[in-house]
Order: C-alpha cells, then sequence, then structure tokens
C-alpha cells in the first residue's frame, strides 16, 4: 500500500497475532512486525505462509487479517506521531513561523507546477468535436443577424401556417365524429329497454371511443410525420444558404434575392384567416434600482393578459407580431433568454387542465432547434424516476428517528414516484413560442387557492429557485403569475388579490436583492402577470401598490394598452 510507504519520524514494533487450527490442533503464529511497514502487504503475506508452512486453506483468511492489523496499526501510529507534532507546537518546541514558511513554498511549487501538467494535458487530450446541434446553432445565429432574417422568419411563418391548417382539418374530422357518434348514441338511448340492453349501450361506445382512437392516432402520427419532414428541410435549407453566401462574391445581389423572395411568401401567408387576434391588455411599467452599496436598474411590468398570450404564434397580419417574433428569433442563441412560469400539477405530462393548452398552442408550430414537448417531457419523466430512486435510497439509510420526520413527503413519493412535490419544477426549451425560450413549469397544490400561504409556502420557494436559475443560465426576462393562479374563481376577492399580490410582491423584491450575489448585479426584467379576468379596478389597485413595496425610483414609465 502507497500510504505504508510514508516516512515517520520513529518506527514502531507491533506483534501480529494469527490463531488457526490444523487438524485437531489450535496454532498461534505470532510475528513481529515494524511500522509503518516499508513492503508490500501481499509480499508480506507469501513470505509468510512459506517460512511458517501455513496451510493452503488459511491463505485468504491470513492475507485479510493482516492487511487488517496493518492498516489498523499504521493509523493508530500516525495518530501518535500527529498528536505528538501537536504537543510540540503547543509547546513552543516547534518554530511555528518556519513551519508557516515551508507550507508556504510548498504549495507555491506545486500550484506553479499544475499549469504546465494542464497544459500538457490539453495537448494530448483529443479534441471534442462540435455536435450538429452547435454547428446549426451558429449558422442560425449568423443568418437571423444578417439580413436573410425577414426571409428565415417568413419561412417558419409558412411551416406554421401549413401546420394550422392540418390541425384545422384534424379539429373538424373529430368534431364530426363525434357529432355523427351522438346522433348514434341518441338513437342507440331510444331504443333501450324496448329492442337493446344495457350490453349493447356498452358495445356501441366502446365501438365509439376505438373510432375516435383510431382517428386521433391517424391524425396525430400525420402531425408528427409533417413536423419532422419540416424540420429537416429547414435544417438543410439553412445551412445551404449560410454555404451560398459564403461562396458567393456579389452579396449585394444575394441580398436583393434574398429581400425579394419574404414578399412572395407574405402574400402567400397574409392570403389566410387569421387564427389568433390581437388582445387587449393592460400593462404599466416601473424601473426601479435594488441594492445596498452598487446599485441595478431592474424593469418590473404589471401585466393583465392569458399566460399563454406570450406563448401564441400569431399571424403576420400585423407588425407587431412579427416584430416580436423577430426579437424572439434575435436572442435565441444570446445572453438575453425569456423565460415564463407555467402553474402545473404534479404529473410531468400534458393530459389535462393548462398543460394540455400549452401543449396545443406548442404543436402549432414546428420547433427546428429543440426536440418536441413530448420529448422533453419524457426525458424529464425519466429524470423524476432517477433522482427519485436516488433519494429513496439515501432516506432508507438514514435512521428511524430521522425518518418519522419527513413521513408525510415520503408517503407521497412512495405513491407515485413519477410526480414532483409542490415547489419543484421543470424546464422545457422552446424556439417556435412566439416570446418565450424557456418554460418553467413550477408544481403548485391546492393551498395556493387558500388566503393562508406564506413566505416559506413550497410555491414561493419555487419563484426563488426559478429566479436563481434565471440569473445563472441567462434568462434576463421572467414572467411570473403574480396571484400564483391563471384564472380566478370565487373565493379570489379583492382582499384575498390584494393580500396575495403583497406577498409575492415583497418575496420577489427579496429575491431580486438577492440576485447581484447570483450574477454580480444584472439588469433584468421581471413582469408579473394577472388574469385577464381580473377587473380594471382591481389591477390599478395592484399597480399602486408594486411602487410602494419597491420603492420605485423617479423614473417612472407607465404605458397602458386598451
Amino acid at each position: 500500500m502507497k500510504k505504508n510507504k510514508a516516512k515517520a519520524s520513529s518506527n514502531t514494533e507491533k506483534e501480529f497475532v494469527f490463531e488457526f487450527r490444523a487438524g485437531k490442533h489450535n496454532c498461534v503464529l505470532k510475528v513481529p512486525l515494524q511500522l509503518p511497514v516499508q513492503e508490500n502487504i501481499s509480499d508480506l503475506h507469501g513470505r509468510l505462509m512459506l517460512l511458517h508452512k501455513i496451510p493452503c486453506y488459511l491463505e485468504s483468511e491470513l492475507k485479510n487479517s493482516l492487511s487488517s492489523f496493518v492498516e489498523k496499526e499504521t493509523i493508530l501510529d500516525y495518530d501518535r506521531e500527529a498528536e505528538l507534532a501537536l504537543q510540540r507546537l503547543t509547546t513552543g518546541d516547534v518554530d511555528v513561523n518556519k513551519l508557516t514558511s515551508a507550507w508556504t513554498r510548498s504549495y507555491v511549487e506545486m500550484f506553479c507546477f499544475l499549469p504546465s501538467l494542464l497544459q500538457t494535458t490539453l495537448e494530448h487530450a483529443r479534441p471534442e468535436e462540435p455536435s450538429w446541434d452547435e454547428d446549426f446553432a451558429n449558422v442560425y445565429h449568423e443568418l437571423i443577424h444578417s439580413p436573410a432574417s425577414d426571409t428565415l422568419l417568413n419561412l417558419e411563418h409558412n411551416y406554421f401556417v401549413s401546420i394550422s391548417e392540418l390541425i384545422s382539418e384534424r379539429d373538424m374530422e373529430i368534431k364530426k365524429l363525434q357529432e355523427r357518434q351522438a346522433a348514434e348514441m341518441d338513437k342507440v338511448m331510444h331504443e333501450l329497454g324496448n329492442t337493446l340492453s344495457d350490453q349493447d349501450v356498452n358495445a356501441v361506445a366502446s365501438q365509439h371511443f376505438d373510432a375516435q382512437q383510431v382517428l386521433e392516432n391517424k391524425w396525430a402520427s400525420e402531425l408528427k410525420q409533417v413536423t419532422g419532414i419540416q424540420k429537416h428541410e429547414y435544417q438543410d435549407w439553412v445551412v445551404k444558404l449560410h454555404q451560398d453566401l459564403q461562396k458567393s462574391n456579389n452579396s449585394s445581389k444575394i441580398n436583393e434575392e434574398i429581400k425579394v423572395q419574404p414578399s412572395q411568401l407574405s402574400e402567400a401567408a397574409d392570403s389566410g384567416a387569421r387564427m389568433f387576434e390581437e388582445q387587449p391588455q393592460l400593462e404599466e411599467s416601473f424601473t426601479i434600482h435594488l441594492g445596498a452599496q452598487l446599485k441595478t436598474m431592474h424593469n418590473l411590468r404589471l401585466v393583465r393578459a392569458d399566460v399563454l398570450d406570450f406563448c401564441k404564434h400569431r399571424r403576420h397580419g400585423s407588425s407587431g407580431a412579427k416584430l416580436r417574433r423577430l426579437q424572439t428569433a434575435l436572442s435565441l442563441y444570446s445572453f438575453s433568454l425569456c423565460g415564463l412560469v407555467l402553474l402545473v400539477d404534479n404529473r410531468v405530462n400534458s393530459y389535462s387542465g393548462i398543460k394540455r393548452d400549452f401543449a396545443t398552442v406548442a404543436k402549432e408550430c414546428t420547433d427546428f432547434h429543440f426536440p418536441c414537448l413530448e420529448e422533453q417531457l419524457e426525458e424529464v419523466q425519466q429524470v423524476v424516476l432517477y433522482a427519485r430512486a436516488q433519494r429513496s435510497s439515501k432516506h432508507k439509510d438514514q435512521p428511524e428517528t430521522q425518518k418519522n420526520g419527513g413521513d408525510d413527503k415520503s408517503k407521497n413519493v412512495e405513491r407515485n414516484s413519477s410526480n414532483i412535490l409542490p415547489g419543484e419544477f421543470y424546464i422545457t426549451r422552446h424556439s417556435n413560442l412566439s416570446e418565450v425560450h424557456a418554460v418553467f413549469h413550477l408544481c403548485v397544490d391546492d393551498n395556493v387557492r387558500s388566503g393562508n400561504i406564506t413566505a416559506r409556502d413550497p410555491a414561493i420557494m419555487g419563484l426563488r429557485n426559478i429566479l436563481k436559475v434565471c440569473c445563472t443560465h441567462d434568462i434576463t426576462t421572467v414572467t411570473i403569475p403574480l396571484l400564483l393562479v391563471h384564472d380566478m374563481s370565487e373565493e379570489m376577492t379583492i382582499p384575498w388579490c390584494l393580500k396575495r399580490a403583497e406577498l409575492v410582491f415583497k418575496c420577489v423584491k427579496g429575491f431580486m436583492m438577492e440576485m447581484a450575489s447570483w450574477d454580480g448585479g444584472v439588469s433584468r426584467t421581471v413582469q408579473f402577470l394577472v388574469p385577464k379576468t381580473i377587473s380594471e379596478e382591481m389591477f390599478y389597485q395592484l399597480s399602486n401598490m408594486l411602487p410602494q413595496i419597491f420603492r420605485v425610483s423617479s423614473t417612472l414609465t407607465l404605458t397602458s394598452k386598451h
């Protein structure tokens, strides 16, 4: 063993005793050993077997006993040496200044040697080959910041229009099937008890369900195939365009060709009916300065809108929609990303509620840069299962007293290991949303609808962790649901809204004060989102509360859009 080769100030002799049975005789082997042992344990063990004629069936037992003895006594010997050294230090027998100088010289020599070692390692290391995604990202980033950006946006928009038309056909066909099945079911129910029985009704219902499943699977397969073809064509076209731009000598001619093509694409895009109309919204913006010594400027916005309005693609009928899409595309591979907090339940899927609505919006346009939403959710599920398995194994290793403290949480995990807990979140990446690059799916429970949550609530702590991720991953704009709900209900009265808004405002202010230690003081934009069903009176009460809590400086910008 290498540590046995360490130098000690003095050698200590210890007697190794090994008891064994040979036939009917009880034997004892006693061997004096000098500690620390300077030779290999395997060699020492072989000599003992040969010199003392130990039976071969005791070979492994002798080796284990010898190894344990040497390791234990060596550690004890080192401990004694360390205690003696500390005693000499406390009694003044050793000069502290000389000792620290020797340590400093040793550390300097070691760290001076490290750079040359690292350089030698890098020189002989195999260079990392860039992946296709990295190459395509670089090509796209270069093109979107060139005169070709208009062409890229119009091409993406045309793909969006074709997918939208395909989805409209799907919805129409499913609607017709449902209407036909409803009429058939009405006829069956009229004949129930006369010529038909309950079993006949169940059989018809089963047939209807199977027919719907077959139709939905057919359209899902067709949409997946079309989006795959679009993504492949788009990426090939982008790479080819970039190569043509690099090879061409007459750049002005290419620029003219690039600018002419979008006009033709725009005509085709504008010929269809608009799928999404611009929704009126209320908005107020503020500028604040936070920090103890070094002040950092941040922008705050209070917006009344639907959370999916930041995700929906719109036709290029209005310049505003195209400009927002251009801004999102320009910052896709940048240090100023946009994030959105989406409140979801504890199941990692897209089958119900706001998750289903979001998945519907995400499918309306092909994502040319990242995996589709279903693939990302499948990856998240695998990570959740792995994390739960690791947490369960650690929980089993804890003493019983510590296990009893987390019974409720452990029961929730054991009930379904694929679910996440309130306050936890997962992130999906998108390039096909109108104003968002990253979506934080924050898990909340029914407790957020009550009026008694505190600053230590899992949902509030989840917001803190989200803001920390924003600081470490260059997300400079984040949209947060101010009331921690996406829809209003009867119990959410004006006092309830004011109390919840005050809590979130104060907590987010504290989190933003922490940002300086997380990212060194980077200016950010935080958007507080309230549901569209909230009244204008309530909206302006919240807008008056915000500057009071954040102590808005004199540089205040107010804007409102109706």
